[in-house]
């Protein structure tokens, strides 16, 4: 079954890419068709002149074979007749003259020598007749004309092409000169169609091959053109994926070995300067870690120091010195907030470094969010609202963290009562939910996308306080490695709310980022 479905997956994704390859918006669809519509224009005006030249020089041919022999043959024929021939007369010449080597149908009309009009048909008296002459030629044929130096003869031979139920004829009359019958011929032009539909065909063959050829010749054209876009498109792809050592191959001296060129110094380029600043912040970082390392040996001593020093201050003895005992507050509380500053430092570091790691554990939410409250004497100013019950799969220390910097932050700027509530949604997958929300005046809208920025403090006038700047920071973090988020707004009934998102199994996570490392290893 899975092979099945594997090689449907593979058609389904062959299928696609051909698709895709000739999409509308697809240059290379675009060559084919482009060269497509040159060809057709081109082979199209080609056949239709060589189509319309051969036609003309076929019938002209004809006709005028035609029409010199059928006035040979009135002249020849007919011009021996008696001024008023008898019908048996007429009928023997019209035969005669049929006879000819061009094998035309032969009319005579004539008078009788009693005035009676008499005719005589090659094909007997039911073919061809009069009735089959058009008017117009008729009409064109009994006119006489004027004589003049340019015109010596009073009567011409005209000629009309016609069709008769789909087949053409050729059609021509003429009277003799100084009396005698009028001669009308009919010639078939039936094999000379037959042999300009033959052409005919040959020029759309030929233009149907063509139009393969021209269309076979752009997909060519389209392939050698396109194929280095296609791998430059490729490497760009490669180079977005964070994959800097990609180059391409250059060939030749054209436009597109040009761009491969600016391509390569650009990816050079891009390289070079993502490694200095790559080197520049693991510098950083390594200073940072170091520092905060360095610090906590002195600190140590210091904490100890002041921890002396609060006893002191706590004592009821009054040993402490009325004038320094506001510096010794300051110094003790310093100390502490220099404390909280370098853990988070070294936080920080380890998250920046990537070596931050879950630690899972089955966590009942209700008995986490209250110990957290409980530890730090918060039980008076939050209410909880979550069902006992309600498990999940998180790093303990990390979510006390996460819950520790919302409630302390939304105590410290939104004000008491605080809110925190639990609550599960199911969509993709299981997600744990939860709510922090104050009742102070809210976050400012300039503010609310700088919450979780390191070091930012929404009051600018007091830029010195209790927090370091991290807390959101660091909260956001935990958040992140265990594939969830943190997000911040102002609920319509006042004051901000904090909403946290965590999966409620945090080991398939684990897992797949382990998969992921080893693969990347």
């Amino acid at each position: 079954m899975t092979d099945r479905q594997g090689g449907f997956r593979g058609w389904a994704a062959d299928r696609k890419g051909a698709v895709s390859r000739l999409r509308f918006t697809s240059l290379r669809l675009r060559l084919v068709v482009v060269f497509g519509l040159v060809a057709l224009t081109a082979a199209v005006s080609a056949s239709g002149i060589a189509y319309w030249l051969n036609r003309e020089a076929v019938l002209t041919r004809t006709q005028d074979a035609v029409l010199r022999d059928f006035q040979q043959e009135m002249q020849n024929r007919a011009g021996v007749l008696p001024i008023h021939p008898s019908q048996d007369e007429l009928q023997r010449t019209a035969g005669q003259m049929a006879n000819s080597s061009q094998r035309f149908s032969v009319l005579l009309v004539g008078q009788d020598p009693d005035g009676k009009t008499v005719y005589g048909s090659s094909d007997g008296l039911s073919a061809f007749a009069l009735d089959d002459v058009p008017r117009s030629l008729r009409t064109a044929v009994d006119k006489q004309q004027k004589l003049a130096d340019s015109n010596k003869s009073a009567y011409h031979l005209y000629w009309q092409r016609v069709v008769d139920h789909g087949t053409p004829y050729l059609v021509a009359g003429t009277r003799l000169i100084g009396g005698g019958p009028t001669g009308y011929m009919m010639k078939s032009l039936e094999p000379e169609a037959k042999d300009l539909n033959s052409l005919a065909w040959s020029l759309g063959i030929a233009t149907g091959l063509a139009l393969i050829g021209s269309a076979l010749l752009a997909q060519a054209a389209a392939t050698t053109v396109l194929k280095p876009v296609h791998r430059l498109g490729v490497a760009a792809r490669r180079l977005g994926e964070g994959k800097l050592d990609t180059r391409l191959r250059v060939s030749g001296t054209d436009e597109l070995a040009d761009l491969s060129r600016t391509f390569n110094d650009a990816a050079e380029a891009l390289e070079k300067r993502v490694d200095d600043m790559a080197a520049r912040d693991d510098a950083s970082r390594r200073f940072v870690a170091d520092m905060s390392h360095e610090l906590r040996t002195p600190l140590t001593a210091i904490t100890a120091v002041t921890e002396i020093l609060e006893e002191e201050l706590e004592a009821e003895s009054g040993s402490m010195d009325p004038m320094i005992e506001p510096a010794v507050r300051l110094v003790v509380s310093e100390t502490r907030r220099l404390n909280d500053l370098v853990e988070n430092l070294m936080e920080v570091t380890r998250f920046d470094a990537g070596t931050a790691r879950l630690v899972l554990d089955d966590v009942d939410i209700a008995d986490q969010i209250t110990a957290c409250i409980d530890a730090r004497a918060w039980l008076d100013a939050v209410d909880l609202d979550a069902e006992r019950g309600i498990h999940a799969r998180l790093d303990p220390r990390r979510l006390d963290v996460i819950l520790a910097n919302l409630i302390g932050n939304a105590l410290k700027h939104g004000g008491s009562p605080v809110r925190v509530s639990v609550r599960i949604e199911q969509e993709e997958g299981e997600d744990l939910v939860i709510a922090v929300r104050d009742h102070g005046p809210g976050i400012p809208e300039d503010v609310l996308p700088h919450v979780f920025d390191r070091f930012y403090k929404a009051s600018a006038s007091r830029p010195r306080s209790e927090g370091s700047g991290l807390g959101l920071s660091i909260a956001t973090e935990n958040a992140r490695i265990h594939g969830g988020t943190i997000t911040a707004a102002n609920s319509p009934e006042g004051g901000a709310v904090f909403t946290l998102r965590l999966p409620r199994d945090a080991s398939t996570l684990t897992e797949e980022s382990q998969d992921a490392g080893e693969k990347d290893a």
